[in-house]
């Protein structure tokens, strides 16, 4: 099937939701959405809501990524860090904006398939690692964005440490019902934009 369409739909519909960022629209017209969801849900790829993936985890729904990615303020030389990578889209919409992202994803399923559909479509500036992401990745400290795209109790100190001194962190931060995206500034302020609801984020610095 041809998805350009719904693609073009979607970007209409985040435009009209006051998305105002035309590179991020410009990256969401390209990704492929439909082949980061399950087969069976492909023909509502492109629909404004969430969908359930392997190991209990979801994808987001595009005017949530759209909005986290329009937070970031991502520029074509920054070096990115995603907490969870699930399907891999996010980080695709990611490689369209920046220099290169690594992303680290807990469940090595996940870790694997995201791994081997994001170099099949062509994303060179995407490493996929498998662990504990819930405290980053410090050997590729420091990076100028640090997305988290699962419910956190708190912007950990962790991601703070590997977050360049002019960085922006964007995370969902509440308890495992209900939170804000929130922007750690470089200045150490937190501003909050908006109620989200994802998946709690597993590991050391993450719910127990």
């Amino acid at each position: 099937m041809d998805f350009r369409f719904d693609r073009d739909l979607m970007v209409q519909e985040l435009r009209r939701m006051g998305i105002r960022d035309e590179r991020v629209l410009a990256a969401m017209a390209k990704v492929p959405r439909e082949r980061f969801v399950r087969e069976e849900d492909q023909d509502v790829a492109y629909g404004d809501h969430a969908l359930g993936i392997p190991e209990g985890q979801t994808i987001s729904q595009p005017f949530v990524v759209a909005r986290m990615t329009e937070l970031l303020q991502v520029e074509p030389t920054h070096h990115m860090l995603e907490v969870g990578t699930g399907s891999g889209y996010q980080a695709a919409v990611l490689a369209e904006l920046a220099r290169d992202v690594v992303t680290v994803e807990r469940h090595l399923p996940l870790a694997d398939r995201a791994s081997a559909l994001l170099a099949e479509l062509g994303y060179e500036n995407v490493r996929v690692i498998a662990g504990d992401a819930s405290i980053g990745y410090p050997p590729e400290a420091p990076y100028d964005r640090i997305l988290v795209t699962a419910a956190s109790p708190g912007i950990a100190p962790e991601l703070v440490r590997q977050c360049a001194p002019d960085g922006l962190i964007v995370a969902p931060v509440g308890d495992q019902e209900m939170q804000h995206l929130v922007v750690r500034h470089p200045d150490g302020r937190e501003t909050r934009h908006g109620a989200v609801k994802f998946v709690p984020l597993r590991g050391r610095a993450g719910f127990r």
